[in-house]
């Protein structure tokens, strides 16, 4: 009788102390991590962006035999609630409501989305030239992509070329290499890696 009635013993206060520490020492590892991943999560869209420009841009050149700096003709109108801005042309970083960017479109800039994104990141495009580059049907064409995936005043910046030997990218902030192959998405400033 005298067994059921011992008391059972619980936590010291030490050792629910070393559990806390514990959990603090695997949040601080797996929190900056998980952030990160997240954020280059984010980079996808750009990536899948520019691969839809540079696609629309061949069709029309195989059709017409020369690129376009006007979306609206070659059918490039990404989904609202594009973190993104994207340039056939410079200085297209900027944020504008869903409903009006059709005329900025036809110049070649399709801004992030006013509603969701309000403030434009501050950066610099992917190449020193956007848009058509040389006389169709000997011409490229060169596009950007800036948004921004960490809330921090510079953007991730990336672009795509149809240079047949690719292209150099303007800036070169936490990534491996600053040429971009035709065709491929090049990330010219990696708001993810970089801290400046």
């Amino acid at each position: 009788m005298n067994r059921l009635f011992r008391k059972k013993g619980g936590f010291t206060l030490i050792e629910l102390m070393i559990v806390v520490a514990i959990i603090g020492i695997l949040a601080a590892i797996a929190i900056p991590n998980f952030i990160r991943f997240q954020a280059k999560s984010k980079q996808s869209e750009a990536k899948t962006n520019l691969k839809a420009i540079f696609t629309a841009q061949k069709s029309y050149f195989g059709e017409k035999d020369k690129y376009v700096s006007d979306f609206t003709v070659i059918g490039f109108d990404p989904e609202p609630a594009n973190r993104y801005s994207y340039g056939l042309a410079n200085g297209c970083a900027k944020a504008v409501a869903a409903n009006n960017r059709a005329t900025d479109a036809k110049i070649g800039c399709i801004g992030q989305d006013l509603a969701k994104f309000p403030t434009a990141p501050t950066s610099a495009d992917a190449f020193t030239a956007l848009g058509v580059t040389g006389t169709c049907p000997s011409c490229a064409f060169s596009a950007s992509a800036i948004g921004n995936v960490d809330n921090d005043p510079p953007g991730d910046v990336w672009g795509i070329t149809s240079e047949p030997t690719g292209g150099d990218l303007a800036l070169n902030c936490g990534i491996d290499t600053t040429k971009v192959a035709a065709g491929e998405p090049g990330n010219a400033y990696n708001d993810v890696s970089c801290t400046n």
